[in-house]
């Protein structure tokens, strides 16, 4: 799936920012990263119409771009998964549901979010948009209200964050609960979202929970601190997204961390492994470091096997491995 905003989101989005300062919205957005990476959630910046529109402008590219590349893993490993209901929790703007619409052909969608402001946001950017998101069920509720609505594809990009500690588990598990296919979990690549993750694999596991992706087994999560498992996706900005980010590169590398889990009743398989972190390519061959069913590995795939390494040099950060 590509990673840029779909063209009918781009053009609503450039509606949204007709006649808007964007000098005041680079402001307000600066205000949102900063109380973000002070621990903060979005309840207690995202006060109306303009501070929706600018964290959108600054972080709908990315979140999207994110979920895209999540749920083409979701198609890899369960091919003829066909979800016709979606709940997205924690919608903020749609980034999450116009990535569903993307891949799948979705017939109903259910938003919840806590914040009016996003959800009149994300309701304006999908007037025009796909059938589906265009008269969602919108449930104004906090997520840690549950239970909700059963739905085939269940995702929630960005919001474990937004909840307490203490709830994030529950969270998860009444997600779980309305999951009758496949669970999406987006969270910033960064320790912490990697932890709230693996703590909703274990409990996910406990459940009984088919692990599809990344994890290329249910089994102990092999990973050490001070290490995390995580991944990226690079997108374009536009002219308007550098203008809020305050950025002068062309480009953005979105860094997150995911999971995927479905019921017995999805078809599907993990990938026998996984590629973590950029491949290295020197002069013997290609180096490739693994999540396999043994554990972290080291894996080099030398030149003079060249239907291997012709097949190594395709594959990228977070790809399936297989050779």
């Amino acid at each position: 799936m590509s990673p840029e905003l779909p063209a009918a989101l781009r053009a609503a989005l450039d509606r949204e920012l007709e006649g808007v300062s964007r000098k005041d919205l680079a402001a307000r957005a600066a205000r949102t990263s900063k109380a973000y990476r002070a621990g903060g959630g979005s309840a207690g910046v995202i006060r109306d119409r303009e501070d929706a529109l600018a964290y959108s402008l600054a972080r709908l590219p990315a979140t999207y771009a994110a979920c895209a590349a999540v749920l083409g893993q979701l198609k890899l490993a369960a091919p003829d998964f066909a979800p016709r209901r979606l709940l997205d929790a924690g919608v903020g703007p749609g980034a999450a549901s116009w990535a569903a619409t993307e891949a799948f052909a979705l017939s109903e969608a259910v938003w919840i979010d806590a914040s009016a402001p996003f959800l009149d946001l994300a309701g304006r950017l999908a007037a025009d948009g796909p059938v589906s998101l265009r008269e969602p069920r919108v449930l104004r509720a906090d997520l840690a209200g549950g239970p909700w609505p059963r739905a085939d594809l269940v995702m929630a990009s960005y919001a474990l964050a937004e909840i307490a500690p203490a709830a994030q588990l529950k969270v998860a598990l009444d997600l779980w609960a309305a999951c009758d296919g496949a669970l999406a979990l987006v969270e910033p690549g960064t320790p912490a979202g990697f932890a709230r993750l693996r703590a909703v694999r274990e409990a996910l596991v406990s459940e009984d929970a088919q692990l599809l992706a990344p994890c290329p087994h249910a089994g102990a999560c092999p990973m050490a601190e001070p290490d995390w498992c995580h991944f990226s996706v690079r997108l374009p900005r536009s002219r308007d997204h550098r203008l809020a980010k305050g950025a002068e590169v062309p480009f953005e590398d979105e860094k997150f961390a995911y999971l995927i889990a479905a019921r017995a009743s999805v078809t599907g398989r993990p990938a026998p492994g996984r590629v973590l972190g950029t491949p290295r390519v020197a002069k013997p061959g290609i180096d490739l470091r693994i999540c396999g069913p043994q554990g972290l590995a080291r894996r080099t795939v030398a030149r003079r096997d060249k239907a291997a390494h012709a097949a190594a040099r395709r594959l990228g950060w977070g790809d399936p491995f297989d050779l």
